[in-house]
């Protein structure tokens, strides 16, 4: 019997976080919970996670300081809870690792939806949406001196690896497996974040950019990642 997922609940109302619980565990989760900054990086170090919802309004220290902290040790998925409905909380949010928002108040079934969509995603595989298995044999993808390996999940450039999260990495992989193709943000979404989820499909942009950061590229004159006007992204040609 293989051990429940564990999922890390931080929000200083603590009776929300227990209702979060309480629904969590209700569908077979494991869940920890903390309710302010440095408990909740302590609880990440301790639990190591699977997946954390973190409320961006915490004492001790804010969600996005927890998550900045926690992406230095841990590759769980982040869901980060605002309680304003702010495009700077959201991206501020995003640019520090987090993979996923909802804006408060929200139902818990949504929440509950948005856990279970973003802990589907296969660790390996490209074309997610797809719920096709890896080949155990599969090559890594080279797209110039990029290299992906969607087995060992790591990626390098010119030898160098590349410290991805797993949403950056998964969509790196996504755009490596077709270099050729030109994605939609829909694509992108439905293949990283799954068919199911819902959202402002902009939350591609703000990944895409991090990606970018990491790998040195310049959006107007891109080595790796391009815009394709008036459709979405795709790998750049080599």
């Amino acid at each position: 019997m293989p051990d429940p997922l564990r999922v890390l609940v931080v929000d200083d109302e603590q009776a929300l976080a227990t209702v979060i619980a309480s629904y969590l565990e209700r569908e077979g989760f494991a869940v920890d919970l903390a309710h302010d900054g440095p408990s909740a990086v302590a609880a990440a170090r301790e639990h190591r996670p699977d997946l954390m919802v973190l409320d961006v309004m915490l004492p001790g220290f804010d969600g996005i300081e927890v998550c900045r902290q926690v992406r230095g040790f841990s590759d769980a998925y982040i869901i980060m809870l605002t309680a304003r409905d702010e495009e700077v909380d959201k991206v501020v949010g995003l640019s520090v690792g987090a993979d996923d928002y909802l804006v408060k108040p929200f139902s818990p079934r949504e929440l509950i939806a948005r856990v279970r969509a973003m802990l589907r995603r296969p660790r390996t595989v490209t074309g997610a949406a797809s719920g096709a298995e890896p080949e155990p044999e599969s090559e890594p993808l080279v797209v110039g001196s990029l290299l992906v390996d969607t087995v060992a999940h790591r990626a390098s450039l010119n030898g160098t690896p590349i410290d991805l999260t797993r949403t950056e990495f998964d969509l790196l992989a996504e755009l490596a497996a077709r270099p050729r193709a030109a994605f939609t943000r829909r694509q992108l979404i439905d293949a990283v974040w799954g068919a199911e989820w819902y959202g402002d499909e902009h939350v591609v942009d703000v990944h895409v950019g991090h990606l970018r950061r990491k790998l040195g590229d310049d959006a107007t004159h891109p080595t790796y990642i391009r815009t394709v006007r008036g459709v979405g992204y795709g790998m750049a040609s080599q």
